[in-house]
């Protein structure tokens, strides 16, 4: 089993102090950032852009999970790299799929780990035949867009399968708590994406090891 590691989303993070914010997550033991950008056409919300990016680099110490939920990523790779991500997720309804393994090369050259994002409503055959093109799939449990919404309990067996035929990282995002994280553990992800319950907890330290105590 792949090590369990936990990646809080700062879309619910308090942005008025956002760098004490990170290392608040930082020594409650997070293992990375999971930032998403959306820019309001792909998803119904706008978040943030490469700048801040920057910024979020300057002053975090664990590696940046940078979820890209926009049109036309491709545009946006290389500046989102030189803003310091160290994981960039497309989603594969954005791109496509002849360009993966051209995408994949590319991100991977500057020493960054490329990752594919699927929608809930996307199958998983959709993307069966280009995983050994990637380092990692993102599975959300949520349609994307807004923080804080409630799990898709579907999301489930669609990791299990994931896991039968895929080796390598298996995140989830969206309403993963302590009851949900204990659900896709044991279908086979290893990387979960948390928002609010850990921001929003009184004792980070112990809701992110409640998370990676589901292993």
């Amino acid at each position: 089993m792949n090590k369990i590691k936990v990646a809080p989303s700062i879309l619910s993070a308090d942005f008025s102090c956002l760098d004490r914010e990170i290392k608040k997550v930082e020594q409650a033991g997070a293992d990375m950032l999971h930032i998403d950008v959306m820019d309001g056409h792909f998803v119904p919300n706008i978040t943030i852009g490469p700048c801040v990016v920057k910024y979020i680099s300057k002053v975090a110490s664990i590696p940046l999970d940078v979820h890209l939920m926009i049109e036309n990523p491709e545009s946006f790779i290389d500046d989102f790299i030189g803003a310091g991500s160290d994981m960039i997720t497309l989603h594969i309804e954005t791109i496509a799929k002849s360009k993966i393994k051209e995408i994949g090369a590319k991100i991977r050259s500057k020493g960054v780990k490329f990752g594919i994002s699927l929608n809930p409503g996307t199958p998983l055959d959709t993307i069966k035949d280009i995983l050994g093109d990637v380092d990692f799939v993102l599975v959300m449990s949520v349609n994307p867009g807004f923080s804080g919404q409630a799990f898709i309990p579907e999301a489930v067996p669609k990791i299990r399968e994931l896991r039968s035929i895929f080796k390598g990282d298996i995140a989830v995002d969206g309403g993963i708590n302590g009851e949900t994280a204990a659900l896709v553990v044991e279908a086979g992800a290893n990387i979960l994406a948390a928002g609010s319950y850990v921001f929003g907890a009184k004792d980070p330290k112990a809701a992110i090891l409640k998370l990676r105590m589901q292993a």
